[in-house]
């Protein structure tokens, strides 16, 4: 598919760096052609080797039984506490990693790269995983994922089963895998609403795409931090529980052993520790269920183009435009946008009435239209405002 792109060799200079980094899994290569010397890919300045574990291979009819034990385990303390009177009572963290340690998978991913000298060569990754459903129904971040080739699932028992991508999200960063694989341990679910600063948080996952199960702990930091992640903003829960790259798409507990968030990012820095963050698990349940059910979320609408916030004029000079303001870089064919007559190097500057200062702002007006939507898109091109129509259709995913 071709895209009208908009200054594409252009390099793009922030003019400030950030510290906030999604958690890209670690990455290494196999080089498909020869070239002079070797490549190394970084993602996040750190590199994960691979580690050989020996995992002893369960039956499947032992892995079930331990799935059975597990949720009759929680259910009974729960159970326990409610007799008691104490339902806000907390498990111990050997309590919470031992409910949980089969509910959160291993994710690698082969993804092909286009490299300007070696050629294409294949970039391996890892990430983690959350269960969903007994029968193999998986969720992880939208960027463990996003281009890979194949993607591969290791339960905690060691057996290892290749994944279907069911559904993506890259406005929320999800996406919902499936294994064929039955008697699987799902997570319980929690109330992310009802979290405080200071509460119980347990983080679980596959810190350098090695180190699967990997429990860690510390508390709720902080809640709904609004976080810039490049290409979008989410509001998060803040966690001093360690977080590496390979945690993406793990899972945040909270005392009772529930799911209330999935672990997206970091603060990366030399002098920077004990800064984590994770999509709160009621803000994407809906999202997850949707992606789960039909592989894409029903009711959205999309324009199909790539936006770029010039925010000053260092910018401006840089993408050789005039003034600051929403530009468009590329046009999806086919997109709303692109049958509407939206056009690469275009200046956004209103839509459906409101006016558009930053690409959040287009983002949120979408957002609140429905599929038959129209509206009246006003953009600058070559210095002289134009009014496109817009007919918006409904968005059945990436």
């Amino acid at each position: 598919m071709e895209n009208n792109e908009f200054h594409e060799n252009e390099s793009i200079v922030n003019e400030e760096s950030t510290v906030i980094e999604q958690e890209v899994p670690p990455a290494r290569e196999k080089r498909r052609k020869s070239g002079n010397g070797s490549v190394v890919v970084v993602m996040l300045l750190l590199f994960a080797v691979m580690l050989g574990f020996s995992v002893g291979k369960l039956s499947e009819k032992k892995a079930d039984s331990n799935s059975e034990n597990q949720g009759e385990i929680y259910n009974n303390i729960i159970k326990t506490m409610s007799l008691a009177g104490n339902e806000n009572a907390e498990l111990t963290i050997k309590d919470i990693a031992k409910l949980t340690e089969n509910s959160v998978v291993e994710i690698s991913t082969e993804t092909v790269v286009r490299g300007t000298f070696l050629g294409q060569f294949i970039s391996e990754g890892g990430g983690s995983g959350v269960v969903l459903s007994s029968d193999g129904y998986i969720v992880t971040n939208y960027h463990v994922i996003d281009d890979a080739r194949k993607i591969t699932v290791k339960l905690r028992n060691g057996e290892e089963y290749e994944a279907t991508l069911i559904g993506k999200n890259s406005e929320k960063d999800i996406a919902v895998l499936k294994i064929e694989k039955d008697g699987l341990q799902p997570v319980v679910l929690g109330d992310s609403s009802k979290l405080e600063v200071g509460d119980t948080a347990v983080v679980i996952g596959n810190p350098l795409g090695s180190l699967g199960g990997t429990v860690t702990n510390g508390i709720i930091s902080a809640l709904d931090r609004e976080i810039d992640l490049g290409d979008t903003k989410m509001n998060l829960l803040q966690t001093n529980a360690a977080v590496n790259p390979g945690n993406s798409g793990g899972g945040l507990f909270n005392g009772k052993g529930e799911l209330v968030g999935i672990v997206v990012a970091k603060s990366a820095g030399s002098d920077i520790e004990g800064i984590g963050f994770a999509i709160p698990i009621n803000d994407i349940k809906d999202t997850i269920l949707e992606l789960k059910d039909y592989g894409y979320v029903r009711g959205k609408v999309q324009l199909g183009v790539v936006l770029i916030d010039v925010t000053s004029e260092k910018l401006a000079d840089l993408y050789r435009v005039e003034e600051t303001g929403v530009y468009v870089q590329s046009v999806m064919n086919g997109s709303d946008g692109d049958v509407a007559g939206v056009k690469a190097g275009d200046r956004i500057v209103s839509f459906a009435g409101t006016e558009i200062k930053e690409a959040e702002e287009l983002k949120g007006v979408l957002a609140k239209m429905n599929p038959g939507d129209t509206a009246e898109m006003v953009v600058s091109r070559n210095g002289r405002k134009q009014t496109l129509r817009v007919k918006l259709s409904e968005y059945k995913g990436e």
